[in-house]
């Protein structure tokens, strides 16, 4: 048993550092999702290592972590980047989405649901409107996303979904007017938020996949213009 041992004690040490690692990566996908590091921004390991007071293996566990997320790019014998997503890419999510979002809903049990986070997304929507704040309106609803996705009760759909969600948000920082992009989202939103408070469960559905489906053509729309623009 001594024998079977060692290699776990020696592996202690890697506890604190995979903790540090992860806490790192949940940092700096916060920025990435803020548009703090816009897509294609070259991330530096001494001058991030530096800010945060984190050692360079470390940090390169951060981006292999993040890079496993699809958030992060390694190019060889040019370092790390920012992910920018092509237009495949978009659609792509917009599938996975669509295949869950759809399922939890149609998962749902008997009403009433509990839409509570979805409520307090919706306020924070119309809040970040009133102040034109057209990312906080981003933000909120991918906050509602969440909420809605929440519903399913299940970590592991949290967990896939969380990486979607981040995924996502790389397209929507290269979109040049997101109010035009976003601002058409908060009535649909409260609109099914409305539909599940009332129990309506295949209507729900129905008007998700539709707000998906209008959603993911008018991003790729503008992403593939705005892409094309910038090569």
């Amino acid at each position: 048993m001594a024998d079977q041992l060692t290699p776990l004690a020696e592996d202690r040490a890697l506890l604190g550092r995979t903790s540090t690692a992860e806490r790192v990566a949940d940092i700096l996908r916060s920025r990435i999702a803020e548009g703090y590091f816009p897509p294609g921004t070259r991330l530096s390991e001494d001058n991030i290592g530096g800010a945060l007071g984190v050692s360079r293996n470390t940090l390169r566990e951060a981006f292999r972590l993040l890079t496993h997320e699809r958030l992060l790019v390694h190019e060889l014998n040019r370092g790390v980047f920012v992910r920018v997503l092509t237009v495949e890419d978009v659609e792509d999510i917009y599938r996975v989405r669509r295949l869950v979002e759809c399922a939890v809903v149609r998962g749902l049990g008997a009403p009433p649901y509990a839409v509570d986070g979805l409520a307090a997304a919706v306020e924070e929507g119309t809040a970040a409107a009133r102040e034109g704040d057209w990312k906080g309106v981003s933000t909120a609803n991918i906050h509602f996303h969440r909420a809605l996705v929440a519903l399913a009760g299940s970590d592991r759909t949290d967990e896939v979904m969380r990486s979607v969600f981040a995924e996502l948000r790389l397209a929507f920082h290269v979109v040049d007017d997101p109010r035009r992009l976003h601002e058409p989202y908060l009535a649909r939103n409260r609109h099914l938020l409305g539909t599940l408070r009332a129990g309506e469960r295949d209507q729900a559905e129905q008007l998700l996949a539709t707000y998906l489906d209008d959603s993911r053509e008018g991003l790729v729309d503008v992403y593939a213009r705005r892409v094309a623009d910038a090569v």
